[in-house]
């Protein structure tokens, strides 16, 4: 009874699946255009859409670090694996050998898969379950743990996060912080994902790099390549002494737009020195192949540098502007996958990273209370002297009190100035017997004599 119902439920499964498989796959061959009109895109286009789309239903929620649901992920391999079967039969022809029955040897073609498909659709799964694992790693943490942003910013600590997304919850760490072993093994993990990142980034890089400019691009840009990089940025990358860090540095890049903007010029004057460099002919009289050749590499050095440093940088307009109007169904393929693949690794990282920022700022926070409880608790020294002094001569006892004199204020004052006299007479003697006093000026008898005049009031 058990197997029957059970062997049902099965080919309900199955057969849930193939509609849903058919329904896919009508979507790609109509060009995700369900009326069969003319509005559908290529298939190489409607497949990334695909992948792209899938990407973002299963790992658009992913935002704490804890594996990912069984049911989403049994989807997304099971959906992946009906995409990725188009590749099997992306194909090319390589010369062969056939053996006849006599003996003979008769060179043939046969069909062969793609070189760039047979190497990198299984690197691409392999990084895909790399990160997987990764996710699954985190399933008994118990060293940090997420409350929702409402109920953080409640608290007194909340304020780190307020520049965040409003929707991302706040992770949270044990008041002492992590411990040596949680730290290790977190950055282990993101030693692992980052090379993951690295990995997809080359190879979406690849396949980018072989796709087709196309026209109506080229048609959108200026002649020079001055033109679109501007008097600044030329200057910069033109120079004789040119460092792409300092280059970097020196960029106002604290926005996601502004770091678009760069890159948008960059690569066009690249495809402009390019093209020059194709048709010679098209050369300016004052810039040598040479030149052409150090700029574009430049250019590449800081491309690549923008890249590292802005991992979840948005598609520049040349990169669009391929994805829309490739025609190659096996690029789309990889292109689209290493960049699901390479935003899910971005994002595990950005996660480990919080954990790590959390931890550093409650260490933080407790070296800073540790700093005012030691500043309270000890006292100057001069403080210490004085209850010191006083506590060994609590009342001390003057000469006028034993003799039983008694003096108000006005009295001890007067005898305080008397003091003060008798001390600077004093001192007039040591300076009058000082060898280098000041002797007294000796007046002339015209002085004596001016001296001597009477007052012009008794005039």
């Amino acid at each position: 009874m058990n197997l029957a119902s059970s062997s049902r439920r099965g080919k309900q499964a199955r057969r849930s699946d193939m509609e849903t498989m058919r329904e896919r796959f009508a979507k790609l061959l109509l060009g995700e255009d369900m009326s069969g009109g003319e509005k559908g895109v290529t298939s190489a286009l409607a497949l990334s859409n695909a992948i792209t789309n899938l990407a973002d239903s299963m790992f658009g929620d992913q935002v704490k670090l804890q594996p990912m649901d069984l049911k989403r992920k049994k989807i997304w391999r099971k959906e992946m694996d009906w995409l990725l079967s188009v590749v099997d039969h992306i194909v090319q022809f390589v010369p062969s050998t056939q053996v006849a029955k006599t003996g003979d040897f008769t060179e043939i073609m046969v069909t062969k898969k793609r070189d760039d498909l047979l190497i990198n659709i299984p690197a691409l799964r392999k990084l895909d379950s790399v990160l997987l694992e990764t996710l699954d790693k985190f399933k008994d943490h118990k060293d940090f743990w997420y409350v929702p942003k409402d109920v953080e910013n409640t608290e007194n600590n909340g304020d780190w996060r307020k520049d965040e997304k409003c929707w991302l919850p706040v992770v949270k760490v044990p008041s002492d912080g992590l411990t040596e072993e949680s730290r290790k093994f977190l950055r282990s993990q993101k030693e692992s994902v980052a090379q993951v990142l690295k990995a997809a980034t080359a190879i979406n890089a690849l396949v980018l790099s072989e796709m087709h400019i196309p026209d109506n691009y080229i048609d959108s840009l200026p002649k020079k390549g001055k033109t679109s990089l501007g008097d600044f940025l030329y200057k910069s990358i033109t120079d004789e002494y040119f460092d792409p860090g300092y280059f970097l540095s020196s960029l106002d890049l604290s926005s996601k737009h502004k770091v678009l903007d760069l890159k948008n010029r960059i690569e066009a004057s690249m495809v402009i020195w390019k093209r020059k460099m194709n048709h010679k002919e098209q050369w300016g009289s004052f810039v040598s192949l040479e030149k052409r050749e150090l700029f574009e590499v430049r250019v590449e050095t800081i491309l690549a540098m923008l890249k590292q440093k802005v991992p979840e940088i948005i598609q520049s307009s040349l990169e669009i502007s391929k994805i829309k109007n490739n025609k190659d169904v096996g690029h789309a393929i990889l292109e689209s996958y290493s960049r699901v693949l390479e935003s899910l690794a971005s994002k595990i990282m950005t996660r480990i990273d919080g954990v790590l920022e959390a931890d550093v700022l409650v260490h933080i926070q407790l070296m800073e209370e540790a700093e005012r409880r030691s500043e309270s608790d000890a006292e100057p020294e001069y403080e210490k002297n004085e209850k010191v002094v006083s506590a060994v001569t609590p009342n001390s006892t003057k000469l006028a009190d034993l003799i039983g004199w008694s003096f108000s204020s006005d009295t001890e004052h007067s005898l305080t100035s008397d003091v003060e006299l008798v001390h600077e007479a004093e001192q007039e003697k040591d300076i009058m017997k000082s060898p280098f006093r000041i002797q007294p000026m000796k007046l002339s008898y015209l002085a004596k004599l001016e001296k001597l005049r009477s007052p012009s009031e008794r005039h």
